[in-house]
């Protein structure tokens, strides 16, 4: 039994699923294999990703696939509730609606585990956590599971490095068709499409601020150089530090980049990232965000704190006045500004990512009881079968080695 806000939204989710659709031909062709092939046949899966069309006809193709669908979303307001809708009206099983609590947000997590799933397929960690802890007795029926994302891993790495991860996860997020053009290219467009629509302010000529330069803050950057801005990066990591330098950056400290930022963009995946000493260096008018998967890199709970007075600003932009008499702005609760204030990324991007995704979950089945509960690397056949694919609706080709070229190279 579903858990969503309006049924009769439907019909506007249904437009937009479809427009996705459209535009998101891998899916098209690995949905039509899957009508015929039917791999989850009787197999429960667990979602939990940004609940928008892109991700609603992840969970079609899946369906399709013969898999018995729980669905809810991984942030309270990247949820469309229209689209929730269009998934209940064809079938499927939804829990979430838009700006949950965060007890509903817990209890629609809690809603998809208890159906006790074989596959889970997670964006940030949430539902490997709460099986993990809340309901370790479900763990058996567990086949393994997929993580989209960078800080989902880092926590999996750290339950599997403490030997607390019960089944294998398949690390969807570090395929080469994920993370070099969903985290760069798709990263770098969503969160500017977020920030221009909701401030509607000019990005050329002001400073912009990017906290962490991994390849969700190079895509970031880069686009930000595109619209005109001055761009500073910001890094713990020397290596990345030099590398922003080498791309053309400014690279110095959160605390002297805050006096001369406009907007601030964090991606780093840790947290207190933009923090009181950062916001009472800050000029007047500054706009903060974040892009990194959960809402404690730009510290919302001081900003609140300290601020003597606070208004909505304008819609999903919450400001604060400082007793210096500065005003900070926030932009969607400093939840992934990408999804908070806007559509997320790319169809042609999501794409290739629910691609590698769908693809690693009929793998997980396929190799059922095969492989050690910890992360794994998606199989690389995976990641050229999608890249092939893709450069085929593109209508491209490429040269291949001969016999000779590969003897030569050593790969014979």
């Amino acid at each position: 039994m579903s858990e969503i806000r309006d049924i009769n939204l439907w019909e506007s989710g249904n437009r937009k699923i479809e427009w996705v659709r459209q535009n998101m031909p891998l899916l098209r062709g690995i949905e039509q294999e899957f009508i015929k092939e039917q791999p989850f046949k009787g197999i429960k899966i667990a979602l939990s990703v940004h609940l928008e069309a892109k991700t609603a006809y992840l969970c079609k193709v899946l369906a399709a696939g013969g898999a018995l669908m729980h669905v809810t979303g991984s942030n309270v307001l990247s949820t469309q509730d229209d689209v929730a809708a269009a998934l209940v009206k064809s079938g499927l099983n939804v829990y979430a609606w838009y700006k949950a609590t965060p007890q509903e947000y817990e209890h629609h997590l809690s809603c998809v585990i208890e159906i006790s799933p074989n596959i889970i397929i997670d964006d940030g960690g949430d539902l490997v956590h709460l099986i993990h802890t809340k309901y370790p007795k479900l763990i058996d029926a567990v086949i393994g599971g997929c993580e989209e994302t960078t800080t989902g891993i880092h926590r999996l790495i750290t339950m599997a490095q403490h030997n607390e991860l019960k089944f294998p996860m398949v690390m969807v997020n570090n395929a080469n068709c994920k993370y070099l053009f969903d985290n760069r290219y798709g990263t770098g467009q969503s969160v500017w499409d977020g920030i221009n629509r909701t401030t509607n302010l000019i990005v050329a000529g002001k400073n912009v601020v990017v906290a962490g330069y991994g390849w969700c803050g190079k895509g970031v950057s880069m686009r930000a150089k595109g619209l005109g801005a001055s761009v500073i990066v910001t890094e713990v990591d020397p290596i990345k530090a030099m590398e922003a330098v080498m791309d053309g950056f400014k690279v110095m400290k959160m605390d002297e980049a805050a006096a001369i930022g406009d907007f601030f963009v964090t991606v780093t995946g840790c947290k207190d990232v933009v923090t009181q000493s950062a916001f009472e260096r800050m000029k007047d008018g500054a706009i903060c965000c974040n892009a990194g998967h959960f809402d404690c890199e730009v510290d919302v709970a001081t900003l609140s704190r300290i601020a003597v007075e606070t208004k909505e600003a304008r819609n999903n932009i919450q400001g604060y006045k400082l007793s210096n008499g500065r005003w900070i702005y926030v932009i969607g609760e400093g939840k992934l500004v990408n999804l908070a204030a806007g559509d997320g990324h790319p169809a042609e991007i999501m794409d290739m990512s629910f691609a590698i995704q769908a693809l690693s979950a009929r793998y997980l089945v396929a190799t059922k009881g095969k492989l050690p509960p910890t992360v794994i690397t998606v199989p690389q056949d995976i990641d050229n079968y999608v890249a092939q694919k893709k450069l085929e609706s593109w209508g491209m080709k490429i040269d291949t080695l001969s016999a000779e070229q590969k003897e030569y190279l050593g790969m014979e």
